[in-house]
């Protein structure tokens, strides 16, 4: 089979090879059988007749990676992606996926330099007002790949109201606060050197520089030697590394300020004449100091008698807690009363509660995905978690999972080095599994045996909330 010379626009032409690759496809032509060309005014398929082709269905990853490689540098970049479009549409759908494979890792890491000279195009283009025209601005940047169109909608997005020109050696682009035009290269003296405006954004620059983080390697490393013509801010920086032992002396002088970021220790502390008697005191507070991580309804309290024998301690409320505004009434909550209710346990007479009290959660759709809370979110929680065991003054407090443990004990341990009694301060304590482990077990086997081990637990944290807590012994009507 003869080659067929396909040739594109200089530059990231996304357009041409998209037009390029739904032909192909369409003529079922392999990638060893096609050659691919740059042309400033290219004729897209050479001597081939042009005709309309289907659309090609391609996964979202792959079409984002096809993006992102034709704005690179490397001559091969259109050879390498219709490879990779050729493979996914031939029996590898998946082919993202294997990392090692040499095709996706050359591939990846070219989108990986795109992104990074992206980056450094949107940090480090500075516009300096045109000479002689007060409402102009024009900026220079060396970009080391073909993004310029890439870019275009964050700086129309930032600078709309603003007449603007971005010059690079590769290309320009003006925008008019109405309409964007491309244009040819331009050189560097076609910038203005600077304006009026540097030296005050050169103060506010001194004037944030913290001297106590400065690593010269490390903003060679992420502000290069390139960049720093363009870079009002850098003239300042040889000066501000010769002080910065003497401005970190000074700091250290100065009488340090408490954050004014608010904590359940500041509220507790700033309503000690009022400190809460009762669990609805409690709760007030709770609400009134609203979630620590945005997104959440609303607080969701610990729900069960006042003075109950057992309470068992979760992570925090998910996704049906979080609406209804009451624990474990979602998945997790109802496999647990499922247990409690084969072992004996009556859910009414015990107190159900959660180490954190508002749902931390990720947006996918519409959907809210539980996202585990952090150690210092946990912290947050805790002296609120101290307080209600304090008010309720159970027999037995159950940690049921890690958050849990973490939120009784102030420690991060396995639940399989820890599984079983445990003593909690002054609270004799039980740990075990959280409900929600057995439901993201993988296969019924496992999920059988994990249920009967937690089955156990719970018959164990049975006798000894019924036990006398001095001598351990069951009463008579429990033999």
């Amino acid at each position: 089979m003869s080659l067929h010379r396909i040739t594109l626009k200089n530059g990231a032409d996304l357009d041409g090879f998209r037009r390029a690759v739904r032909w192909l496809m369409a003529e079922e032509l392999a990638p060893q059988h096609v050659v691919w060309s740059l042309d400033e005014a290219p004729s897209l398929f050479g001597d081939d007749e042009f005709h309309d082709a289907p659309p090609v269905s391609l996964p979202r990853s792959v079409a984002r990676l096809i993006e992102l490689g034709v704005c690179h540098s490397d001559s091969e970049r259109y050879a390498l992606l219709y490879q990779l479009i050729w493979r996914v549409l031939n029996g590898e759908r998946d082919l993202l996926e294997i990392a090692s494979d040499p095709l996706v890792h050359r591939i990846d890491m070219m989108a990986r330099a795109v992104r990074r000279d992206l980056h450094k195009m949107y940090a480090f283009v500075r516009f300096r007002r045109m000479q002689g025209e007060l409402e102009r601005f024009a900026a220079w940047f060396e970009p080391d790949h073909f993004i310029l169109e890439a870019a275009a909608p964050f700086f129309i997005d930032r600078f709309r109201s603003l007449d603007w020109t971005i010059l690079t050696p590769i290309g320009s682009m003006r925008w008019d606060r109405r309409d964007l035009t491309f244009g040819p290269p331009a050189q560097r003296e076609d910038a203005p050197d600077e304006d009026s405006f540097e030296e005050g954004w050169r103060g506010y620059y001194e004037s944030v520089f913290n001297p106590a983080r400065v690593n010269p390697n490390a903003m060679r490393a992420e502000m290069p030697k390139k960049y720093w013509r363009n870079l009002p801010e850098t003239a300042s920086i040889p000066g501000l590394i010769q002080t910065a032992s003497q401005r970190v002396d000074a700091m250290i002088e100065q009488e340090a300020t408490m954050p004014s970021k608010r904590t359940p220790e500041r509220a507790l502390e700033a309503m000690w004449d009022q400190e809460p008697k009762t669990l609805d005191e409690l709760n007030a507070i709770i609400a009134k100091a609203g979630p620590l991580v945005p997104g959440a309804t609303q607080a969701v309290f610990g729900e069960g008698p006042k003075h109950a024998d057992i309470v068992f301690v979760g992570e925090q409320p998910g996704d049906q807690e979080d609406l209804q505004g009451k624990p474990f009434v979602g998945p997790a909550g109802k496999l647990l009363a499922k247990a409690m209710q084969e072992v004996g346990i009556d859910r009414s007479k015990a107190y159900l509660t959660n180490a954190v009290k508002h749902f931390k959660f990720e947006q996918r759709g519409h959907r809210r995905i539980h996202a585990k809370p952090t150690n210092g979110e946990v912290k947050h929680y805790r002296p609120w978690l101290m307080k209600e065991l304090e008010l309720v003054r159970p027999k037995l407090v159950v940690a049921l999972g890690a958050t849990a443990l973490l939120a009784l004990t102030g420690k991060s341990t396995p639940i399989s080095r820890s599984r079983g009694h445990a003593q909690f301060g002054p609270y004799r304590g039980y740990i075990t599994v959280h409900p929600s482990y057995l439901l993201r077990l993988p296969d019924e086997a496992t999920k059988r045996e994990a249920y009967e081990a937690f089955l156990a637990d719970l018959r164990r944290i049975h006798d000894l909330a019924e036990a006398d807590p001095d001598t351990g012994e069951l009463p008579l009507a429990a033999e």
